[in-house]
């Protein structure tokens, strides 16, 4: 027989969860209240995130869900109003740019509509390869690999994953350049 498991332990390993229970609610609480100090310049970001790197810069406001699922390598940028729904790990390598208004989404919902009314929930990690820029408005959908110096244009959705060193752009992302 399984051992009991709590929600945040389901939500964790990408399993369906109910985002309303009371530890992941407390959690997402602490979280706020960590981003009003940041965003008014008065916390620090590995006071929340799960790892961030030396010359690392997010500027505010900024918004993500629990914090602690975020990895952050060195010289990492993300620039106003980025969203980084975090509900499992998301992680940016060394001297990823992210431009203005990014949306980084690990957030995912069931198919099935009876699932949905159970209001179950589940996320698929996103890992941001080294290098990368992200233009501005872009929106990494969840489950997404992005290969090192991938180029994401502005205003992208990211449906799919991108390899090392290509760029990609438009809704859905396509292939503009094959790379070095």
């Amino acid at each position: 027989m399984m051992p009991h498991r709590s929600e945040k332990q389901k939500m964790l390993a990408s399993d369906l969860y109910l985002a309303s229970d009371p530890e992941l609610q407390r959690d997402m609480a602490q979280c706020a209240q960590w981003l009003v100090r940041y965003n008014n310049r008065n916390g620090n970001l590995s006071e929340r995130l799960g790892a961030v790197g030396e010359n690392t810069c997010i500027r505010p406001p900024f918004h993500c869900d629990y914090g602690y699922n975020i990895f952050l390598g060195n010289n990492v940028f993300l620039n106003f109003n980025c969203i980084v729904l975090d509900v499992v790990p998301v992680r940016i390598g060394d001297g990823t740019q992210i431009g203005p208004g990014v949306q980084i989404l690990t957030a995912d919902h069931p198919r099935d509509p009876e699932l949905r009314q159970k209001m179950l929930e589940f996320g698929r990690p996103i890992t941001i390869g080294k290098n990368v820029w992200i233009g501005g408005g872009a929106i990494i959908l969840p489950g997404i690999t992005i290969g090192d110096n991938a180029i994401i244009g502005a205003g992208s959705v990211v449906t799919h994953d991108v390899a090392s060193g290509v760029t990609v752009a438009g809704n859905p992302a396509r292939l503009l350049h094959a790379g070095l």
